[in-house]
């Protein structure tokens, strides 16, 4: 059985009159959040995400030969970090998602992290973390280590990348418009971050910290193991990693407009991506970039 974003939007939308909701493996909605506590994170969604690949100018080229969108670049270290845009950049606030490319300096190519803004984060960010470290020693789970101060990465309890950033998350204002390539050129028009899948050592042990940030998770899968947190109108996935396999974060999904699937595939395979089959997921399309980073596309 595989729960796709269309049955999982349903099955939270039918319990929309409930105080609660469980799937049938149990797992619960999130109460709400008392006034002035920190736990679980007061988060709009995941925002944006990295990737880290050797040549950041062919990566960029190759993700906007994917999304219909614009592309900005940041001077970074001696040489780029760009920023492939899910959705129209306003010139008033700069809320948008996006993914960003940066230089991996002989790391190995991956997604580097995923970032949850938080409300009022500027002046609780130290609590915040305290508050987690806290309550992770509580369960036995370890706690977040690295990081410091507004923006720190921090690394979860299986060495996973992840970011706090002050709510509403904005592009920097060093990423200004870059001509590397042309725009709007794209197969898809993206409209934000769908999700994210971290592959975990433990399953029940990263539940378990995990719903310390984002509250009880929203729904379990069985085939594959799976547990799922909404996250406003995202999710963030975990499943166990394979055997000898590190943790990591293994895709990410983009929303995107609706889309002919046979003309974005072919596009796809021009552009020098591995389409990928997605079992039990119809309307998801699933490709490898030329680097083996793992992404979908899923109809908004």
């Amino acid at each position: 059985m595989t729960i796709t974003r269309r049955s999982f939007v349903a099955a939270i939308a039918s319990t929309a009159t409930l105080p609660v909701f469980a799937d049938a493996l149990g797992a619960q909605a999130a109460p709400a959040q008392p006034a002035g506590a920190l736990l679980p994170l007061h988060t709009p969604k995941i925002d944006h995400l990295d990737i880290i690949v050797p040549d950041v100018a062919a990566s960029a080229r190759f993700y906007m030969g994917v999304f219909n969108t614009t592309l900005h670049a940041q001077p970074f270290q001696g040489g780029f970090r760009y920023f492939v845009l899910f959705g129209d950049l306003p010139e008033a606030t700069r809320q948008v998602g996006y993914v960003a490319i940066g230089e991996s300096r002989g790391r190995p190519t991956s997604i580097g992290h995923f970032c949850t803004s938080v409300f009022d984060y500027r002046q609780n960010s130290t609590a915040i973390t305290a508050a987690i470290n806290e309550a992770a020693m509580k369960a036995g789970v370890g706690g977040l280590s690295g990081g410091g101060g507004v923006g720190g990465l921090y690394q979860d309890p299986d060495g996973i990348e992840i970011q706090f950033l002050p709510a509403p998350d904005t592009l920097v204002t060093a990423a200004v418009p870059s001509d590397l390539t042309e725009w709007r050129k794209g197969l898809v028009t993206p409209t934000g971050v769908d999700h994210v899948l971290l592959h975990v050592a433990d399953l029940e042990r990263a539940v378990r910290f995990y719903q310390i940030l984002y509250g009880p998770p929203a729904l379990r899968e069985p085939s594959p193991a799976r547990v799922w947190f909404k996250i406003g109108d995202t999710r963030l996935g975990l499943q166990a990693a394979a055997t000898g396999q590190k943790p990591h974060i293994d895709h990410f999904g983009v929303k995107v407009a609706a889309f002919d699937r046979a003309a974005v595939s072919a596009g796809l395979v021009r552009l020098g991506a591995d389409v990928q089959p997605a079992p039990g997921e119809f309307n998801v399309l699933r490709f490898r970039d030329p680097l083996g980073i793992q992404v979908e596309l899923v109809p908004s």
